[in-house]
């Protein structure tokens, strides 16, 4: 076969596929919708306030401020991290059983995280491989990160420089998705065929 036709629907712009959204991607959904999916759902008790909802094509984070312990004359950072281990340790069981029918629902895997005064924890986070191409001055950006030592691999350079931008780009991002959740708001109102 010609190389060519090997990669004319492969997802890269210009080789037969549209760009942005891929075909095997989970559907937009509703952050709203999510959230009171969630709010209606978690144990009352669970958490002192609402839930931060981190939303993704991959992944729904949901983390929840925990009650902060009183220490006492012991270490606070040691008690807000117990108090975050217990609550990991209680409801294992019933986070992953409304994880299980969120999936099923949105189509997305859930992570879990709590949050006690400063402290903030992640429990078992996706990692998904992107791949991408780049050129040699764009690779280079990275071998020189490696070399360094601030990353170990060009994996972890890309993972970093990620970060790092929208560490500085937040306000910008966050305008995008804005931005982005409009014209899902606006297609949805659209004209039904049919």
């Amino acid at each position: 076969m010609h190389a060519l036709h090997r990669f004319a629907s492969d997802g890269f712009p210009g080789r037969g596929r549209p760009r942005g959204r891929a075909a095997d991607a989970a559907p937009p959904v509703d952050r709203a919708e999510v959230a009171g999916w969630f709010a209606g759902r978690l144990p009352d008790g669970w958490f002192t306030g609402p839930v931060e909802l981190s939303l993704d094509r991959d992944e729904i984070t949901v983390v929840g401020a925990v009650a902060e312990p009183d220490a006492g004359e012991g270490d606070p950072a040691a008690a807000r991290a117990g108090r975050i281990a217990r609550f990991r340790e209680q409801t294992r069981e019933q986070r992953m059983a409304i994880a299980d029918a969120a999936q099923a629902r949105y189509g997305r895997s859930v992570a879990w995280g709590a949050r006690c005064g400063d402290t903030r924890e992640l429990f078992t986070t996706l990692s998904v491989p992107v791949m991408t191409r780049l050129r040699q001055p764009e690779r280079q950006v990275l071998d020189t990160l490696v070399d360094a030592g601030v990353a170990r691999s060009r994996s972890d350079a890309l993972a970093w420089a990620v970060r790092l931008v929208g560490q500085h780009t937040d306000a910008w991002l966050t305008d995008l998705r804005r931005a982005m959740e409009s014209v899902e708001e606006v297609r949805a109102r659209g004209p039904r065929t049919g």
